[in-house]
């Protein structure tokens, strides 16, 4: 296979640039707002990771990833999440099925075979049906009656998850947590935003989205993400920001070596550079820039860093302790 030359990458840069501003401005047609919380799902679309939004109820969280699933020419599954919801309900079951006088068990496949799964208020399912999601998100295959599933590719799961404060949820584990690429969160429209969202909602014509991707070049772009070479000084800096999050690093600040139990993994460091290629990707670079790192290193941080109870007495965030760490990590 031959290289390309600098002509055809520069024009494979731009294209890819120019289809991501098309499925931004796609989504953008139905979603008032939110920008942060949908360039985030672009990243982990076309990293090839999953979405964790968190928001109170009524902020646009199911409709955002309905929009995205329709922009693109992909299937699209739902799990709406309840107490009561068994692991079989999302992965799927064996049925007897009866034909031509023969029986024989089928299996019947949940709604995680999709390309876009949609998995609603996670946090409302009791934790043994939350552990059903996670070797679907991790491996992308799923078990059953000792038989293995693949699941189509792409896949992508975006959950929802309302605040854990609200009555009747069960926090995610942190190993589930983990396996999120990235973690937003869904404030509440502001006036301007509540205005277009009524004109937009309360009237005879609704907005209309139409597909502009399909899966086959979703898999392109996943690809060429891959592609995108990590120098050694953005790599250098990933590294340090990761370490200082963690209470036993020497790159740790004093509130880090303080309030936190545990710090970030080593698939924080992956989320960080694999959404660092996409953001150049999309700026029509082919090299990641710090900048890159630094829009979403919130993101990529805030659900992998553990707090202690101390940090909760005092009403510490993660979101502190990350701009500590940025501090910490530097321009170096």
């Amino acid at each position: 296979m031959s290289t390309p030359t600098v002509q055809e990458t520069a024009q494979a840069v731009a294209r890819f640039a120019d289809d991501m501003g098309k499925l931004r401005d796609a989504v953008g047609r139905i979603i008032v707002g939110h920008e942060e919380v949908v360039e985030s799902a672009l990243l982990c679309l076309f990293a090839g990771g999953h979405l964790l939004l968190e928001g109170v109820p009524g902020t646009g969280k199911t409709l955002l990833v309905r929009t995205l699933a329709d922009a693109l020419d992909l299937s699209f599954g739902r799990v709406q999440c309840t107490p009561d919801l068994m692991p079989a309900d999302v992965v799927g079951t064996y049925l007897v099925t009866e034909e031509e006088g023969k029986r024989e068990f089928v299996f019947r496949r949940g709604p995680v075979f999709a390309n876009i799964v949609l998995t609603d208020e996670v946090n409302r399912a009791t934790p043994k049906t939350q552990s059903a999601v996670l070797e679907a998100m991790q491996e992308r295959q799923v078990t059953s009656g000792g038989q293995t599933f693949p699941l189509p590719d792409p896949f992508v799961v975006l959950a929802t998850v309302n605040p854990i404060e609200m009555e009747g949820t069960f926090p995610l584990p942190e190993a589930q947590l983990d396996r999120f690429l990235l973690k937003c969160m869904v404030p509440n429209a502001g006036i301007a935003e509540m205005e277009t969202i009524l004109d937009r909602t309360t009237t005879e014509s609704q907005p209309e989205i139409e597909a502009v991707l399909d899966g086959e070049r979703v898999r392109t772009m996943q690809a060429m993400t891959r592609q995108v070479p990590l120098g050694d000084r953005p790599r250098h800096w990933i590294a340090r920001l990761v370490h200082a999050t963690r209470p036993d690093a020497d790159e740790a600040g004093p509130q880090t070596r303080r309030y936190v139990r545990f710090g970030a993994s080593a698939r924080a460091a992956q989320a960080l550079a694999l959404c660092g290629k996409v953001m150049a990707l999309a700026g029509g670079r082919a090299a990641v820039a710090r900048e890159d790192l630094r829009t979403i290193a919130h993101a990529a941080l805030r659900h992998r860093i553990v707090l202690n109870f101390e940090a909760e007495a005092e009403g510490v965030t993660t979101e502190s302790i990350v701009d500590e760490a940025l501090e910490q990590a530097g321009n170096g």
